[in-house]
């Protein structure tokens, strides 16, 4: 069933059989500090084509990960085969496996040698990382994907910009507790 609440086949988390692409988010957004990136990411949609069309989902948990200094980065212990495409331009996609069966999504932001990430931690009616990527059915496959232009995932403005709060990231005791404590943590 397809819904179309504007009449241009836009309608967050319900397939749609039109796809517009005229508010896909470009290069610069995402090569900026993951500081800025992250709490921009809320309320922006992202779009995947799920069974032959495309659904649309607004970002409402983000947490942001800061390169070679934050113990709770996969990149402070340095450049390896999973964390390569951290290491490159921003935009691209960093999924990687948990505890063996969860996903994780995340968005790679700043510049070549700069490794950041933002992990997605929910979006509209959907909580918890592993819950996003199942619900997506995104996997290894979307490893180093680039949002700016792939057919199948990028992100696009709604021009809607939401007051949202911040916290601790989730699960990072093993970071220390300063990592663990500072409010990286954007969410509606």
């Amino acid at each position: 069933m397809r819904f179309s609440k504007n009449g241009r086949g836009m309608t967050t988390g319900y397939l749609t059989e039109k796809v517009i692409t005229e508010n896909r988010i470009t290069r610069d957004f995402y090569t900026r500090d993951v500081l800025d990136v992250a709490p921009d990411l809320i309320g922006k949609n992202l779009v995947i084509s799920l069974n032959e069309s495309f659904a649309r989902y607004t970002l409402t948990d983000v947490e942001a990960y800061r390169g070679h200094e934050d113990k709770a980065c996969h990149a402070s212990k340095g450049k390896t085969p999973r964390t390569s495409v951290m290491f490159g331009e921003g935009g691209h996609l960093y999924v990687y496996l948990v505890y063996g069966m969860y996903w994780m999504l995340n968005i790679v932001t700043a510049g070549e040698g700069n490794p950041q990430a933002v992990l997605i931690r929910g979006l509209a009616g959907i909580s918890g990382p592993g819950r996003v990527t199942k619900k997506l059915s995104v996997d290894l496959s979307f490893y180093g994907e680039d949002l700016v232009t792939s057919g199948r995932i990028w992100l696009e403005d709604t021009g809607i910009v939401p007051a949202y709060k911040t916290g601790p990231r989730v699960g990072i005791d093993y970071a220390g507790e300063y990592w663990k404590s500072v409010p990286w943590r954007y969410y509606l």
